[in-house]
């Protein structure tokens, strides 16, 4: 993995307009992880898509995250500061490859959440019927006894323990942040989402850098490859000279 260079990080972003986060996503480490195929990107776990997320975060920008949560209690802004390595350590636990489970006499096989399966069941309008179709294509197999079991005949129970295993066979699919209000002492817990956290980031830094750009291009006449091509502490020493 390599961190991107200011124009292919425009690019990316620009792009990105006329997609969904999850392309989104999968187009920034296309280009962050040459040495992998954008199919291969595709094919592996939520959980370790994020990770790589988060390491291409650090590469950007650094380990340290900040960001502002509202209590959902007293609606105090909250300053909130993670950290990238805290973060993707969990990756380490994600099991790769098929995984079998045993739960109330049936027995199954199934596999972890890809990218592909989220654009898949993207145009389920209910939560429920996204639920079941993710499940239909990561159940490879369900028997009970010698008998094959049709998905939609499982229990709701058997449903659920199938959906904890995935959660846990992937710990970085579902980032849970377990907060306290320092005003109120409410204590609740949020999805921590890299995909929308890291492309806020890039929003900002993308109009901020084409402000830079139009400054300097004016001042000094240079084009815009040129001016991103400028090192940030150049760039900044040129910026000060036109009294940006």
């Amino acid at each position: 993995m390599r961190a991107l260079s200011a124009g292919e990080l425009l690019d990316v972003w620009e792009a990105g307009f006329a997609q969904p986060p999850t392309e989104r996503a999968l187009a920034l480490l296309a280009v962050a992880c040459p040495e992998t195929s954008p199919d291969a990107l595709a094919a592996i776990s939520i959980g370790q898509r994020d990770a790589k997320l988060i390491m291409l975060r650090e590469l950007l920008w650094g380990a340290r995250m900040a960001g502002v949560v509202v209590c959902p209690n007293c609606r105090d802004r909250l300053e909130l500061l993670l950290n990238t390595q805290q973060i993707y350590s969990g990756s380490q636990r994600t099991t790769s490859g098929a995984n079998f489970l045993s739960i109330a006499g049936y027995e199954m096989t199934l596999r972890l959440p890809t990218s592909l399966d989220v654009i898949a069941v993207a145009d389920q309008s209910d939560a429920e019927g996204c639920r079941t179709l993710m499940l239909e294509r990561c159940l490879t197999s369900v028997v009970k006894g010698d008998a094959p079991v049709d998905i939609d005949k499982l229990p709701p129970e058997v449903m659920e323990s199938v959906v904890t295993s995935m959660a846990e066979a992937d710990p970085l699919a579902d980032i849970q942040l377990h907060l306290t209000c320092p005003s109120c002492e409410h204590r609740w817990h949020t999805v921590f989402d890299i995909v929308s956290f890291l492309w806020t980031e890039i929003e900002v830094w993308a109009w901020r850098i084409l402000s830079d750009v139009h400054t300097l291009a004016r001042a000094y006449g240079w084009r815009e490859r040129d001016i991103l091509t400028l090192s940030p502490t150049r760039r900044q020493f040129y910026l000060n000279m036109v009294g940006a």
